[in-house]
């Protein structure tokens, strides 16, 4: 495959490379990578997330000017904000210029996190790496490959700088969760917690949105 992307729409190549199509983003499938997406019942996305064994790279993708690229101010706020949770971050030189290297706690001990940074025309694309990955890219090389072959497509709307473009589950896949959802809707759930038969049972409601930011969350 390709070392030379994330690429944009109009600079992608034809390579044949069968792609899942999220709207801004189209990852490229691999035998090796898992990919995980949380979506909305309306099918809107709000996490993407590579995996391949014990290693995993969170992807997301935001507006930016035409004038010039957000990277490094965002990794200048993403190292502050580590900061201010007690983890220091390091700056490291990596494939796609500097990087952010970190280890976090998290409740299954010590975990090595990588952020990287790519600016294209009018968008950021964000990995955060986690794993052995975050240390040595050679122990997952399929992620590094997915990474390298991603199209972005900013579409023509404009967009206020840092917000994250909008990614939408290809639409026979929401129909696929809607039929399932449909189906478990009308099986019959024996009564729990004392519930008397027939009684209405509250309906789920979908959380409510966020915007999504270049910097992470914090722990």
């Amino acid at each position: 495959m390709g070392t030379t992307g994330p690429y944009d729409v109009t600079e992608a190549p034809d390579d044949g490379v069968e792609r899942l199509d999220l709207g801004a983003l189209r990852i490229p499938v691999m035998p090796d990578v898992e990919i995980r997406v949380q979506a909305g019942e309306d099918g809107t996305v709000q996490q993407v997330v590579l995996v391949h064994g014990d290693n995993a790279v969170q992807l997301g993708v935001f507006a930016a000017p035409r004038s010039e690229g957000i990277w490094e101010e965002t990794r200048a706020e993403i190292k502050s904000s580590l900061f201010d949770d007690g983890v220091a971050a390091e700056e490291v030189p990596g494939e796609y210029g500097t990087e952010l290297r970190a280890r976090v706690r998290t409740p299954e001990g010590l975990s090595d996190l990588r952020f990287v940074g790519i600016d294209g025309p009018r968008w950021l694309v964000r990995a955060i790496y986690q794993g052995k990955v975050a240390v040595d890219p050679a122990v997952a090389a399929p992620l590094v490959d997915c990474l390298r072959n991603v199209i972005v497509d900013r579409g023509k709307e404009a967009m206020p700088v840092r917000e994250a473009l909008p990614l939408r589950l290809p639409r026979e896949a929401v129909e696929h969760v809607q039929a399932q959802q449909e189906a478990a809707a009308t099986t019959p759930v024996p009564p729990a917690n004392g519930t008397a038969p027939g009684a209405p049972r509250p309906t789920p409601r979908p959380a409510p949105k966020r915007r999504p930011s270049p910097r992470p969350r914090r722990g």
